[in-house]
């Protein structure tokens, strides 16, 4: 394993991560190990918009691509293992995905689960919790561009009409739960836990200064009612605010309480009811402008693949820290490059 030094910034739940591993192949997992289930829910850059191929200028390979990351030195230590020794794009054994991108998707996880033919952050995500668990991963996905909290995914203590998409991704997980051996052949008759969930989402709550106000309660009653419809009573949940546009997004109108309110849920001394069980990862700090990025797309993370995969990444160092109840703190050389 390769030593090295990771940061993040999350709030008194969890301070920090364990060491990364490289991004490499794990082996098959073995015996009758039950599949430890994450879900992964939220909007457009849950789904994903990282660019695989085709960087900055659309240049194949170029800067911002997840190609370039593998590939330049300066980050090729960590990710150079996402490719073989042909250049082709490995795919893990021992991690499997359902999502619902691109009208539904499954398989062992690789570069394509992002919306279209982009990543998101369930590649970061599931190399780190794949390096860490000898057990089987199955990550379920449940992401739609576009989407709000305060109505889209309005969960029911809110009050109010149930949100569509709170009730499909309800839906979807306990589809998957509930017919595991039919849509994965391999984990016929294993037992499986579900071990955390994930939310990355924010977008479409900056459209309205009532869904802002909102915004931590409907958060708050999002993660009692995703354990209550689950069944996982402290079920760990991680949450990656809304770093795009990085530390310039306190110009933005309402921006900033968005990301407040994504800090709040898992600030103890606001929230003692989720400490230890809720954390927030601070992603301003992995914002890339645009000239070092495939697009100016800020709502997309400007299609950069390095900030997709520094959300997934930390997003399941965070997970492992509340599963594992052992915080640490460690710094990576890159993700602080995002200006402040």
């Amino acid at each position: 394993m390769i030593s090295s030094t990771w940061r993040l910034w999350i709030t008194c739940a969890v301070l920090a991560m364990f060491l990364c591993a490289p991004a490499g192949q794990a082996g098959q997992p073995g015996g009758d190990a039950a599949v430890k289930v994450f879900i992964l829910a939220g909007q457009s850059n849950m789904e994903g918009h990282g660019k695989v191929e085709k960087g900055h200028d659309n240049v194949e390979g170029g800067l911002g691509s997840l190609r370039h990351l593998a590939k330049a030195p300066e980050t090729a230590w960590h990710y150079g293992d996402l490719l073989d020794a042909n250049g082709n794009w490995r795919v893990r054994s021992d991690v499997w995905i359902w999502s619902t991108t691109d009208g539904g998707e499954k398989g062992k996880l690789g570069v394509t689960f992002g919306a279209r033919n982009f990543f998101g952050p369930e590649l970061g995500f599931g190399h780190v919790v794949g390096n860490y668990y000898d057990d089987p991963i199955l990550l379920i996905k449940t992401a739609w561009g576009g989407k709000s909290l305060a109505k889209d995914f309005r969960p029911p203590s809110s009050q109010g009409e149930t949100g569509p998409y709170y009730k499909e991704m309800i839906k979807e997980v306990k589809d998957v739960r509930g017919n595991l051996g039919e849509r994965f052949p391999e984990l016929q008759g294993r037992e499986y836990k579900i071990a955390g969930f994930g939310w990355h989402q924010g977008w479409n709550d900056l459209i309205n200064d009532d869904f802002v106000k909102q915004y931590e309660t409907n958060l708050t009653n999002l993660i009692q009612d995703v354990r209550a419809d689950l069944g996982v009573k402290d079920l760990p949940v991680v949450i990656a605010n809304s770093g795009f546009a990085g530390w310039y997004a306190h110009g933005r109108q309402r921006h900033p309480g968005i990301i407040s309110a994504q800090g709040a849920v898992s600030d103890c001394t606001k929230h003692p009811e989720f400490a230890g069980t809720v954390a927030t990862v601070e992603t301003r700090y992995f914002w890339r402008p645009a000239e070092v990025s495939p697009s100016g797309a800020g709502y997309h993370w400007n299609h950069n693949a390095e900030s997709h995969m520094l959300i997934g990444d930390h997003m399941g160092h965070a997970m492992i820290n509340l599963i594992e109840e052992q915080p640490h703190f460690l710094e990576h050389p890159n993700a602080g490059s995002g200006q402040k």
